[in-house]
């Protein structure tokens, strides 16, 4: 097969994981060159997001040590989907299929021959699935199928347990060029693009070095992204919420001159004060949604590039 595949790896601040991780991707290159998987030009494309720490300087030592690394350096830290998306941009018109995963490698990378089977048998996308989530802990579990089930309620498609380990054919990568939103959420935009797709599990392993870069803040952060970028349902449960507490007031109005008519009087200052604070909190709620959406329209108008490039590192006869 002359297929040539680059391995997309996004790196922030991964001086820690590189060596041993650069390591186990080229023997993984070079085993599915021999086996004639791939073709001889395929690459490992490290994607510096502006780290703070050494993490470029191993990335072109290693380019330099071995044409089979590649690099991209960008000009500032653009966050893990942005670095992601540049990766996959600059491989897009050197490859013929690329796949996404992260440095710390607890993605199985033995499942990267399965994927590039599913790419022969003519599937454009190919997700990496988790299989089980046995080894997180209960709470990291519950949350992150919380995530899934919700996103998948409130309109946004994406693929259960898939994070951004995943095969693109060069096709589906022109496809994903064409999404333009600054705003980024590939794990909903990818399945928008269409095109044949297909599943391969694995079993995710734990981190061999270094820290999660991902912390709780971080991952609600970014769970309130995908969920305003790709859904307008919560917008739409608001109106539903107002229309309810209309209802419910217009009973309680009913109510209330029933209860003046039969001579009784209203009690109950208590209730009163508590629904002032819960329709303030909603209200209050309300105008936070809207405003995360107004928001992102302000940004996606001012058009501001998603990502800029410092350098790239690439073979001599590819180069910029």
């Amino acid at each position: 097969m002359n297929d040539t595949l680059y391995i997309v790896v996004p790196c922030y601040n991964e001086e820690e994981v590189l060596p041993e991780t650069s390591k186990r991707l080229k023997a993984k290159v070079e085993a599915l060159k021999g086996a004639g998987k791939i073709g001889p030009d395929s690459r490992i494309l490290f994607v510096n997001d502006g780290s703070r720490d050494r993490t470029w300087e191993i990335i072109s030592a290693l380019h330099r040590a071995d044409p089979v690394f590649s690099g991209v350096d960008l000009s500032r830290n653009r966050g893990h989907q942005n670095a992601l998306l540049a990766g996959l941009m600059t491989a897009k018109d050197r490859c013929d299929m690329a796949i996404s995963m992260d440095a710390d490698l607890q993605d199985d990378i033995d499942a990267v021959d399965a994927m590039v089977d599913k790419f022969h048998e003519g599937c454009d996308i190919v997700y990496g699935v988790r299989s089980s989530r046995k080894k997180d802990t209960f709470f990291k579990r519950f949350t992150a199928e919380g995530f899934y089930r919700l996103m998948n309620f409130l309109g946004a498609e994406t693929v259960f347990n898939h994070a951004d380990y995943r095969l693109l054919s060069r096709r589906a990568l022109e496809g994903l060029e064409q999404f333009r939103e600054v705003n980024l959420f590939l794990r909903g935009i990818v399945p928008m693009i269409g095109y044949t797709s297909a599943t391969v599990e694995y079993e995710r392993g734990e981190r061999f070095a270094g820290e999660s870069k991902y912390p709780l803040k971080k991952m609600l952060s970014f769970a309130m992204e995908g969920i305003t970028s790709l859904s307008v349902k919560p917008i739409r449960y608001i109106t539903g919420l107002g229309f309810l507490v209309f209802l419910v007031s217009i009973l309680m109005l009913i109510y209330s001159i029933i209860r003046w008519a039969m001579g009784e009087t209203i009690l109950g200052w208590a209730s009163l004060i508590c629904s002032v604070w819960a329709i303030g909190g909603l209200i209050l709620l309300s105008l936070g949604v809207i405003g995360e959406y107004i928001g992102k329209i302000y940004l996606e108008t001012k058009e501001r590039p998603r990502f800029l490039i410092r350098e790239v590192l690439d073979g001599e006869d590819k180069k910029d």
